[in-house]
């Protein structure tokens, strides 16, 4: 198996962002990030709190992530079979950016959220009353 520092090494310096989205890329991977940071989870435990995930994209990302250095997989050897995921220092070291994410996440459903009736080609046609400054990022 492969460690994830072969995705960044064959990224040119100024391509930094390209080396993120490699290992981050995903529709699934920050869902699961976010759900690992809140501590560790089993395989059913992620699967519920992420229902619109299939089984096999659970299996899929979880072991990229894996390879990548994110996520830590422990099989406990007992019957039924025991597996645990948690997240390593470097899953550990995405706290502050998946809490950003989230919070421009939430600011942006917000922000194009479109009223009933209004034109569905621009997403900010009809948007509610809301806030619509950037939200503040906190480091």
């Amino acid at each position: 198996m492969r460690d994830g520092s072969e995705r960044a090494e064959g990224t040119p310096e100024y391509c930094a962002i390209e080396s993120a989205m490699e290992v981050l890329g995903g529709r699934w991977k920050l869902a699961i990030l976010k759900e690992l940071l809140a501590g560790t989870r089993r395989f059913n435990e992620l699967k519920r709190a992420l229902p619109r995930i299939t089984q096999r994209m659970l299996t899929r990302q979880l072991r990229e992530m894996e390879t990548d250095g994110l996520v830590i997989r422990t099989v406990y050897r007992e019957v039924p079979p025991k597996v645990e995921y948690s997240l390593t220092e470097i899953g550990r070291s995405l706290d502050g950016i998946a809490e950003q994410l989230d919070t421009w996440g939430r600011w942006y459903r917000a922000r194009c959220a479109v009223e009933p009736g209004a034109d569905s080609e621009s997403p900010a046609a009809g948007s509610r009353d809301v806030d619509t400054e950037l939200p503040v990022v906190r480091t």
